[in-house]
């Protein structure tokens, strides 16, 4: 069993309050739950309105799968346009 981990540091442009950060952020989990089946959280950054990082957890027995959904769920999150993606990492255990 392989578990895998990717971390996605978010720049919410013209965001000015915790409410709107919310609402961005509820709207990529909502969207990346249904079109992947991973597990999907934020992390750090709670307090900061522009400022975000979620984590995404998936779990196979094949490596080069979770390495390939992981990447798939980082371009889907880039692609929405809602959000600039900073940084990711992926770590495959």
């Amino acid at each position: 069993m392989a578990v895998g981990v990717c971390r996605i540091e978010l720049f919410l442009h013209g965001n000015s309050s915790l409410k709107g950060k919310r609402q961005i952020l509820k709207s990529i989990k909502d969207r990346v739950k249904n079109n992947f089946n991973v597990s999907i959280a934020e992390l750090n950054n709670k307090d900061k309105w522009q400022i975000a990082e979620i984590g995404v957890a998936a779990i196979s027995d094949d490596k080069g799968y979770l390495n390939s959904i992981l990447n798939k769920v980082t371009d889907f999150v880039g692609k929405m346009h809602i959000a600039e993606i900073l940084n990711y990492t992926i770590e495959i255990y």
